[in-house]
């Protein structure tokens, strides 16, 4: 297939909503994120556990039991490797839920463990890869991919105009009102 032909691509994620001990859709964030950076190619920041329900919309919604995920995240990190640069992306409308243990929150005030309130899609994957998340251009074009850990990302359509780093279409989404510090840490 000629580079100038685009991608079509179909894909369905299906997340049960039942309500019951660790069931439900608190991990559909962390499969969209899966799947979109598998297509982009893109490695993913191993240290940060997703939390998160996500909508057709790519807003990330809140989910029961943030503590025990998160705390249970910590507790793993400290039983099995180390907690320093360790964290977790939560919904940001989960923030006025948290009661961390006192642990958790001696970890995240030392700078050892943080907590990243996400209320898109588009943070959460900045957060994870440490790539600005792109936007459509007025061509109709999407930003010029850029170089990710050392390794020269594919240009997908050779008949594009592409946009220069400089003037490139790229938005950096800011942190949202309810989580103006970033990473969050827990007072």
């Amino acid at each position: 297939m000629p580079a100038s032909t685009p991608l079509s691509l179909s894909a369905s994620l299906v997340f049960e909503q039942i309500y019951g001990g660790v069931d439900g859709d608190s991990a559909s964030s962390a499969e969209l994120y899966a799947l979109l950076l598998a297509l982009a190619e893109l490695p993913i920041r191993q240290s940060l556990a997703v939390i998160g329900a996500v909508n057709q919309r790519g807003e990330i919604q809140a989910i029961d039991g943030v503590n025990e995920k998160i705390e249970g995240f910590y507790d793993t990190c400290a039983a099995r490797v180390q907690v320093t640069g360790r964290g977790g992306l939560i919904p940001a409308a989960n923030v006025k839920h948290l009661m961390l243990r006192a642990d958790v929150r001696e970890a995240a005030a030392a700078g050892r463990f943080a907590v990243y309130p996400v209320a898109t899609v588009d943070e959460g994957i900045e957060l994870l890869t440490g790539t600005p998340a792109g936007v459509r251009g007025a061509d109709g074009c999407w930003p010029l991919p850029s170089r990710s850990a050392g390794r020269a990302r594919p240009a997908w359509s050779s008949s594009c105009k592409r946009a220069t780093p400089s003037s490139s279409n790229r938005s950096v989404p800011s942190p949202s009102p309810s989580s103006a510090t970033w990473p969050w840490i827990p007072g």
